[in-house]
């Protein structure tokens, strides 16, 4: 088993961050840092699914950046716990349906698992606190809320 080489996270955010607009560019961007297909939670994604999401993500959000929180380093294992922030200025397609653009700040806390073999992720273990970036965003309400605001 080998340790992952830390330094797989400041290009791993990068890419995420500001992702190559040439598509085989984006594409090869994407394969120096993921398998291809990798799987993420359970799922296979290519490269240039890794690209079309990044590239939806930096359409959603303006100035997206991502603080990180904490980085664990084991066997062929890179645990980042990270905060993905930005402004909601473009559509935000969910499970639930799509949120439109609030212009609110957004800061998403996210655990990503990752299984890195040969110096590349090969799988990924995705958990996003979704609920309450919808939350904030006010394309959910919590019942207590609705409760509480829709008064006696």
């Amino acid at each position: 088993m080998t340790v992952p080489d830390p330094g797989l996270v400041d290009r791993l955010m990068a890419v995420w961050r500001d992702p190559p607009a040439d598509d085989a560019a984006g594409v090869t961007a994407f394969r120096t840092l993921y398998t291809d297909p990798v799987e993420v939670n359970g799922s296979p994604f290519t490269a240039a699914d890794l690209l079309t999401r990044a590239r939806a993500l930096n359409r959603t959000y303006t100035d997206l950046r991502h603080e990180l929180l904490d980085v664990v380093v084991a066997p062929e294992r890179l645990v980042v716990a990270f905060r993905m922030c930005g402004t909601h200025t473009g559509p935000l397609v969910t499970p639930l349906g799509t949120a439109a653009p609030t212009g609110a700040i957004v800061a998403t806390r996210t655990i990503d698992v990752l299984t890195v073999v040969d110096g590349r992720i090969a799988a990924v273990c995705v958990l996003g606190d979704e609920l309450g970036t919808l939350v904030g965003l006010g394309a959910v309400a919590l019942r207590e809320r609705m409760d509480r605001d829709a008064g006696p």
